[in-house]
């Protein structure tokens, strides 16, 4: 993939992710290629990349969308996160020790702290962090990496569909958890995490349209020259332009997967 497809990746990644093209939203070749002043190759090489990413979807003689994520889709993300975690708690039960349980309620505070001042945002960074450390605490590299692996999975679930989540009850989710695997309390910890990511999945709402539809040029305009203070700089107008020349041969179909 050439510097300026990369570029433009990214950028339409962050515009979905900020719930600016909204899930459905075509992401024409012409158009795109239009706002980028670059050849419908370099964008088409961009959208391959959503698609591999699963953000997009492209379909044969219909183009590409962004991606519309499924209630089962969601459903079998955390189905597997909940037993990765389950083995986890297993380790965790009978190898912590104090330090470790010590950081885990630490970040529970931490969580506590954010939800007692409302900050919505920060508890809900906090609360997808918790399950980070738990899994780390464990030392087992593999299981880190398909923990990551599917935590990336949500991550770009979650910046597709709005959630509606009661943060006082995940945090006392985790409380609970840490709580009952200290005492030794396996069996009532691993059905608490089970239940605790299907009250996440419950979160979510797949049937309703929150954010405002925008044209591609309207959603990707504040990225194109860095006019959002976190758009990265990398990602200005001039770089695209002046990236790599175009790369022949990627004129194939992606068919959707999602």
């Amino acid at each position: 993939m050439s510097s300026r497809s990369q570029a433009i990746a990214d950028i339409l990644t962050r515009a979905i992710i900020d719930h600016r093209l909204v899930p459905g939203c075509k992401l024409g070749e012409r158009e795109l290629s239009e706002i980028f002043h670059v050849s419908r190759i370099v964008v088409r090489q961009a959208l391959i990349r959503l698609a591999d990413d699963g953000l997009a979807q492209i379909e044969r003689n219909r183009g590409a969308f962004v991606a519309r994520p499924s209630m089962q889709e969601a459903m079998e993300i955390y189905d597997a996160l909940t037993l990765v975690e389950q083995g986890v708690a297993a380790q965790l039960s009978e190898r912590l020790g104090p330090a470790g349980w010590a950081e885990l309620r630490q970040h529970v505070e931490r969580q506590r702290q954010a939800v007692a001042a409302g900050n919505d945002a920060l508890a809900d960074v906090l609360g997808q962090e918790f399950h980070t450390v738990f899994v780390r605490l464990s030392r087992n590299k593999v299981m880190q990496e398909i923990h990551a692996q599917l935590v990336r999975r949500t991550t770009l679930l979650r910046s597709l569909i709005t959630a509606d989540f009661d943060y006082c009850n995940l945090l006392d989710d985790h409380s609970r958890i840490v709580d009952l695997l200290e005492k030794g309390r396996l069996k009532p910890a691993m059905d608490l995490i089970d239940a605790h990511h299907r009250s996440v999945v419950r979160g979510y709402i797949m049937d309703r349209q929150v954010f405002p539809e925008l044209t591609p040029r309207d959603a990707l305009e504040p990225y194109l020259d860095g006019k959002t203070g976190e758009a990265p700089k990398s990602l200005s107008q001039t770089q695209i332009k002046t990236g790599e020349k175009d790369e022949p041969g990627m004129h194939r179909h992606v068919h959707a997967s999602r």
